[in-house]
């Protein structure tokens, strides 16, 4: 009788554990269901050029000291980092993040150091890039934020985003816990850093902005964190129905869609920049402009803008292949621009009026609407573009993230 009574116990406690193990594996599952990577930065790589590379004394056995502003915010995220253009390894010896109080200082007391497969040093090898393990940090919706390398051997050839429009700051030696920076090396370039991913709620999603120096924001303010990417990320965050939206610039300064340009062209690098960020619910593409203003013979003109219209037909049938809504932007206004010519503005029309009105794009952000002197003109605003009549200056960047309606993400 008492074996029979000790077996019942052992039963029922054996089947209360197993209950405990199923209700702590299905919370689990339940907490991964609810949560996904998604990115709130990024930048495009490219190898960066011999006047844009980082000033004595350089980036070897030195600490580096980056600023990005974020889109939407989490308190579980991971880094990525690259040296996809580079031809020899790239060593990281250590790196942390911090918030900013005011660049380059840091505080201190909210700095965490990143680990690589559990170790802090990592060698990046080239051609290659690689993502920091998942750490935790508060990390607030639309705020500045430290990255700080001390770098081992780096590789000559450089990948970065030449065009950041934020001051980055060197320093000789291991600085990782220097908190001022002071006396620090300024360069307004990034290295090797290229997105940062927050676990979020299934709700969360990003929006991929692919272009060239008007979506990489030339003409806006450096430190002032206003291209119109900024500006629209800036509304979503405020507007309830969208602030776990994430907006990531992939703009490259130059950049052409087909061929030519500086930078590998938005077909070349559509896969990396576009279908590998996470959580990516819309892509946005305003890229054209520099492909146009390259057109050298009057009869090259409708030929240039059907391989535009192509080329847009490739990328909108690779991210609606990954259930990616696809935006098209007009492309904005420059006459008397140094691309102005009359073959050049015959190629904008049929570009401008494929996108209009194809239906190919799922919508349409008409920013050439937006941005013309007059309906119908082939000329910027006067007071909207940075004195060469091409691209937008602060105040036209503020209408750009202005014009875009909100109700194209919900």
């Amino acid at each position: 009788m008492q074996k029979e009574y000790l077996k019942w116990l052992l039963f029922l406690h054996l089947f209360f554990l197993g209950c405990i193990s199923n209700q702590s594996s299905l919370i689990a599952q339940n907490k991964a269901n609810n949560e996904n990577w998604v990115g709130t930065w990024a930048c495009a790589q490219m190898q960066v050029e011999p006047n844009n590379m980082p000033p004595a004394p350089g980036l070897s056995e030195n600490t580096l000291r980056q600023i990005i502003r974020v889109s939407i915010g989490g308190k579980r995220m991971r880094l990525r980092f690259s040296n996809i253009f580079s031809d020899q390894p790239t060593v990281l010896k250590s790196v942390s993040i911090a918030n900013v109080i005011n660049a380059p200082i840091i505080d201190l007391k909210t700095q965490k150091v990143l680990s690589f497969n559990g170790n802090s040093k990592i060698t990046i090898s080239p051609e290659q890039e690689v993502f920091s393990d998942a750490f935790d940090f508060e990390l607030q919706p639309g705020q500045l934020l430290a990255i700080t390398i001390h770098y081992g051997a780096t590789s000559v050839k450089t990948s970065g985003h030449p065009g950041s429009r934020t001051t980055s700051y060197i320093l000789e030696g291991d600085n990782i816990q220097n908190a001022s920076f002071e006396g620090a090396i300024k360069t307004d370039h990034w290295y090797s850093i290229m997105g940062l991913d927050v676990i979020a709620n299934k709700s969360a999603a990003a929006i991929v902005c692919l272009g060239n120096s008007i979506t990489d924001g030339r003409g806006s303010g450096t430190n002032k964190q206003n291209r119109w990417t900024d500006i629209l990320s800036a509304r979503l965050l405020e507007n309830k129905k969208t602030q776990n939206i994430g907006v990531l610039n992939l703009g490259i300064g130059g950049n052409c869609v087909i061929k030519g340009g500086l930078g590998p062209t938005a077909l070349n690098r559509f896969d990396r920049d576009v279908l590998s960020q996470k959580g990516t619910k819309w892509l946005v593409i305003l890229e054209g402009i520099n492909d146009i203003g390259g057109i050298k013979n009057p009869e090259d003109a409708s030929v240039k803008a059907q391989e535009l219209i192509e080329a847009y037909k490739v990328m909108i049938d690779k991210a609606h292949a990954k259930g990616i809504k696809v935006y098209g932007c007009t492309i904005l206004p420059f006459a008397k621009s140094f691309y102005d010519a009359p073959h050049k503005q015959e190629a904008r029309d049929i570009v401008n009026d494929w996108i209009r009105n194809s239906k190919a794009f799922d919508a349409v952000i008409d920013f050439d609407k937006a941005m013309a002197s007059e309906e119908g003109s082939k000329t910027i605003l006067s007071n909207m573009h940075d004195g060469d009549f091409l691209h937008p200056n602060q105040a036209g960047y503020l209408r750009m993230g202005e014009a875009i309606d909100l109700n194209l993400f919900k």
